[in-house]
């Protein structure tokens, strides 16, 4: 269901493109730095053991990340989008969403905390009841800070969303730090957590209203009368939410059932770090997929989400070779003793890397064309695979099998996505198609100079070595190849340099 947009003065039109992918990426940065910093410090001093007790606490309290927002924050951060310009309907619209989301929020979370208890029983873990019941407040604060962050980002000032963000990074890893040297373990990480979540939505809130004004926050809000439209569209979001959320639970739920807490710390910690290397997809993502909305087969917004696109294939490609030649130096120096088998799991994740860094611009262009119902059969089908795929390859070869399940299943859902995208705006695919070819090439040629510097223990020369000449011989070899031209880049560094220079004035 679409709704009538309303046109923005240009002076009021948020930020330029180049300043919200900016702030996109400082918010992932900003997320990774502290998160990297965190969890660094909390793998080695809580251990396989503890660490794994905290990282199921927090995938089962991401499993109901889905039905605590229930697709009310993307459904309200497009609806704002078609609406800027219109204060007034925003504020009803954002006021609605708010009074809707908070009530759903409390009774998911107040559940999670209630049966922690019992929860804790079936998994014969009784260590597992206080980081259960601190995830779920943690999750309560994170559930407001999903609708307030897509609000912002759907008025182009994603610029907000850093100072949520910081604010929310900062005070969780001051108090995660606290609880953890008073002895408080696992809980202790769990609360930390909680605080941080519950801080930064606050802060979220104090921004909100100054933005869009108190009515925002009004129990007695004048009725938008777009609850309807809001709550059709969440629909849909949220069976593509869920089973995005459950393909992301679904390894460490499997492997601590089947395998136990220590096999998912195991599993999970490198989980944890690859993740962050699809930021700068995420970043582009922010800034370019809203534009296609309105974007037409031939026209310069399909062209420029065409060429991001194959950057970003290029971008990824370069990531593989040190995750698969470099798996084993990777994880010694960001994990430390004991986590050995952990790089088998980095190693298997490789295809997985490349593809999550650009699942976030697909996935975000269909639905900021509204078409989030195409993407169901896709995400169960992702889920489903998964599921499969685990539960046959765990039992058998440990938590390796959960990487591959989790590679086999992204291989069909970007893809998937790729396909609606070329389908709903005339994408053409075949530079597309000869980027991935040309990259993987590339990324042989990193590989062979990574395994000549070595592969197990690497000096910091080795490491300053490795990185440069192999990135190095990545370039060339997409330079002689023509993936990239000289005059390509040059045209490249031109235009991002206008985008700095002069301000953006297009609605």
């Amino acid at each position: 269901m679409r709704l009538p947009r309303k046109r923005q003065p240009a002076s009021e039109d948020g930020d330029t493109i180049a300043r919200n992918t900016l702030s996109a990426l400082a918010v992932q940065l900003t997320t990774a730095t502290f998160t990297a910093g965190l969890t660094l410090y909390m793998v080695r001093a809580l251990g396989p053991t503890g660490y794994g007790v905290f990282a199921l606490a927090v995938g089962m309290g991401s499993l109901l990340i889905l039905p605590s927002d229930f697709g009310i924050s993307q459904s309200t951060a497009r609806f704002v989008a078609e609406h800027r310009g219109d204060r007034r309907a925003i504020t009803s619209l954002v006021n609605e969403a708010f009074k809707l989301k908070f009530g759903i929020a409390f009774v998911v979370c107040a559940g999670l905390f209630v049966t922690a208890g019992p929860i804790a029983s079936a998994y014969d873990n009784p260590q597992l009841v206080w980081p259960l019941r601190g995830i779920a407040i943690a999750l309560f604060g994170q559930s407001l800070m999903l609708l307030f962050a897509g609000t912002f980002i759907a008025l182009r000032r994603v610029s907000v969303n850093l100072r949520v963000v910081f604010s929310e990074s900062a005070m969780e890893v001051t108090a995660s730090l606290g609880l953890i040297l008073l002895g408080g373990g696992a809980a202790g990480a769990a609360f930390g957590r909680a605080t941080g979540y519950i801080f930064g939505a606050l802060v979220a809130v104090f921004l909100a209203a100054r933005i869009l004004g108190r009515p925002i926050l009004s129990i007695r809000g004048e009725s938008s009368g777009q609850i309807r439209a809001l709550a059709g569209y969440a629909g849909a979001l949220v069976i593509v939410d869920g089973a995005f959320t459950l393909f992301k639970q679904v390894d460490v739920v499997l492997i601590g059932l089947i395998l136990g807490s220590t096999a998912v710390g195991l599993f999970e910690a490198p989980m944890r770090f690859v993740t962050f290397l699809h930021y700068p997809g995420f970043a582009v993502a922010n800034g370019v997929a809203p534009r296609v909305a309105s974007g037409q087969a031939g026209s310069s917004e399909v062209g420029t989400f065409g060429a991001t696109l194959r950057y970003l294939v290029i971008f990824q490609a370069a990531l593989i070779a040190p995750i698969v030649v470099w798996a084993e130096p990777i994880v010694d120096l960001l994990l430390g003793k004991g986590y050995e088998e952990s790089a088998d799991v980095l190693r298997a994740l490789a295809p997985f890397v490349f593809l999550q860094g650009i699942a976030p611009l697909v996935s975000l262009a269909v639905n900021y064309l509204g078409e989030a119902r195409r993407r169901i059969p896709i995400a169960i089908a992702t889920v489903l695979i998964n599921l499969g795929i685990d539960l046959v390859l765990i039992p058998r070869i440990g938590i390796v099998g959960g990487a591959i399940g989790t590679d086999v299943a992204y291989a069909l859902y970007v893809p998937a996505h790729l396909w609606i995208c070329n389908r709903l705006l005339g994408l053409e695919l075949r530079p597309v198609g000869l980027a991935f070819a040309r990259s993987m090439i590339a990324a042989g040629g990193m590989a062979a100079v990574l395994v000549a510097v070595g592969t197990e223990s690497l000096s910091p020369v080795d490491w300053i070595l490795g990185l440069v000449a192999g990135t190095a011989a990545f370039a060339v070899i997409l330079l002689l190849t023509r993936e990239v031209t000289w005059a390509e880049l040059l045209a490249l560094r031109e235009a991002i340099g206008q985008r700095f220079r002069r301000p953006d004035t297009r609605g």
